[in-house]
């Protein structure tokens, strides 16, 4: 939070603030001259004057105009690099301005009908009644630039809530959230992304509501997901969704997890440990570069297979046996209804279906053939693999955490041995199937595909055979297999 707004005017210091933040932009002033000249007004809204409150604006720039769109288009199509219509609909054109993205919409008003997933637009012929239509109130506030000076707008005290650090919305959370129940999501995610306290009434609002967000699009709630998995502190939006049953309708085997005891009684249920390996991944994603979508929702999803495997054992304790094979399956149902891509869902299901494949690993005792197959299963997840099994480890007892983590760095370190002695990110059979079909004498057929998997795993199991011990396995194995006439 930016320390001049402690002062005694706070309003008075964020105006500045805002158009302090903009006395490098000249495109800022460039359009805002524009639509002045055309009898148009155009305010900075949103987002991005909260943002520059916060001493933390971007390149994205959402402003609102009482410029109907193809007025708006017409303003601001000199100099646009590119210029896209897909929220015309919505009052919203957008363009491209280097490296700066701005989108303008007409004042306007927006309901959802009760069992329609598109909102009914009405453009509108005032900010303030624009603004009321606002999600959140740090998120009412405007900088209106066809004013000398420009006038800072702040009808509902958003800049006393980012001092509070409290979400509320501008009217009534009911009529908000019935106007788009996405925003229950939103007050998760911005929960989340800020670190803000969310108001009493919203979290009733979001409770008595939750079902609403049936009505809403998977894309549109993926998106929102996406967003509050990526924020600095997932746990926050989480435990929202979760503890207002929203999750029910969106993740809900997320929150199944609660009623699962976790089977080394490290947490006081599955969920806990859950929350704490998406931390714990969190940590560990310089590894991937930084911030990864794949590894969170891995993190997230890797045990949700425990409610439909969990039994009880005689004499205490209860059991998940081939969680991790249900959890792959779920996973993948789960990313395919919220309209994740194929390659997200791919690379999360896989990661699910693998991540206690180390358990089997003991203290060392693996061959050189599992650690062939553990990498080749991995692929070019492997890293990822990585950091999910260490992250899974959530132990407070601090001598089994710390044998687990060297362990782990032992498996690693063969890892890295052996990929440079045989370069196992490329393996192949000691015979492709060119050769395959020249040895046994048959044509391109499905019983090629099968010698070379029968190849592929002498490869994992035996290291490099050489083309001469390669050919001889591969007769051994026609003489056993092929077709009878």
């Amino acid at each position: 939070m930016n320390p001049e707004l402690s002062a005694s005017d706070p309003k008075s210091i964020a105006a500045g603030l805002v158009r302090s933040s903009l006395t490098e932009r000249p495109l800022v002033t460039e359009l805002a001259d524009r639509f002045m000249k055309a009898g148009f007004k155009l305010a900075l809204v949103g987002g991005p004057v909260r943002d520059a409150i916060l001493g933390r604006l971007g390149n994205d720039l959402d402003f609102t105009t009482d410029a109907k769109p193809d007025e708006t288009k017409s303003i601001i199509k000199k100099g646009a690099d590119s210029i896209w219509e897909t929220g015309r609909e919505f009052g919203t054109i957008a363009a491209q301005f280097g490296e700066t993205t701005v989108e303008i919409t007409t004042y306007r008003s927006e309901i959802y009908d009760r069992e329609s997933r598109n909102p009914q637009v009405r453009f509108g012929e005032s900010i303030d009644g624009d603004l009321l239509r606002r999600d959140f109130t740090v998120n009412a506030m405007a900088l209106e630039l066809t004013t000398t000076p420009p006038t800072f707008i702040d009808n509902f005290n958003g800049v006393t809530d980012l001092l509070k650090k409290v979400l509320r919305t501008p009217g009534s959370p009911e009529d908000s959230f019935t106007d788009d129940p996405l925003r229950m999501m939103r007050a998760a995610r911005f929960a989340a992304q800020l670190s803000f306290e969310v108001d009493a009434a919203i979290i009733s609002a979001i409770t008595d509501m939750a079902k609403r967000i049936e009505i809403i699009s998977a894309e549109r709630v993926r998106d929102e997901l996406i967003k509050l998995l990526m924020s600095d502190n997932p746990r926050i939006g989480l435990s929202l969704i979760v503890e207002t049953g929203l999750a029910d309708y969106i993740l809900p085997e997320v929150p199944k997890l609660k009623l699962e005891i976790d089977e080394h009684h490290h947490h006081k249920d599955v969920y806990e440990h859950t929350l704490k390996v998406l931390e714990q991944a969190i940590e560990l994603e310089e590894r991937l570069g930084g911030p990864n979508l794949v590894i969170r929702l891995a993190a997230l999803l890797h045990d949700i297979g425990k409610p439909k495997t969990r039994e009880l054992i005689p004499g205490g304790g209860v059991s998940f046996h081939h969680h991790e094979v249900v959890g792959s399956r779920m996973a993948k149902e789960r990313l395919k209804r919220l309209r994740f891509s194929n390659e997200i869902i791919s690379d999360v299901s896989a990661l699910v279906f693998l991540h206690l494949r180390f358990h089997g690993y003991g203290t060392g005792e693996w061959t050189d053939s599992a650690v062939r197959r553990y990498i080749r299963d991995a692929e070019d997840q492997l890293t990822h693999l990585h950091v999910l099994t260490r992250a899974d480890c959530t132990t407070r007892n601090q001598r089994k955490a710390e044998s687990l983590a060297k362990t782990y760095d032992s498996l690693e370190e063969r890892i890295v041995k052996l990929m440079a002695e045989e370069e196992l990110e490329k393996i192949r059979p000691d015979l492709d199937g060119i050769a395959i079909m020249e040895i046994l004498g048959i044509q391109p057929s499905p019983i090629v595909g099968l010698a070379y998997k029968y190849l592929l795993d002498l490869r994992m199991d035996r290291g490099p055979l050489g083309a001469d011990i390669a050919k001889t396995e591969l007769l051994n194995w026609w003489s056993l297999n092929q077709p009878k006439t």
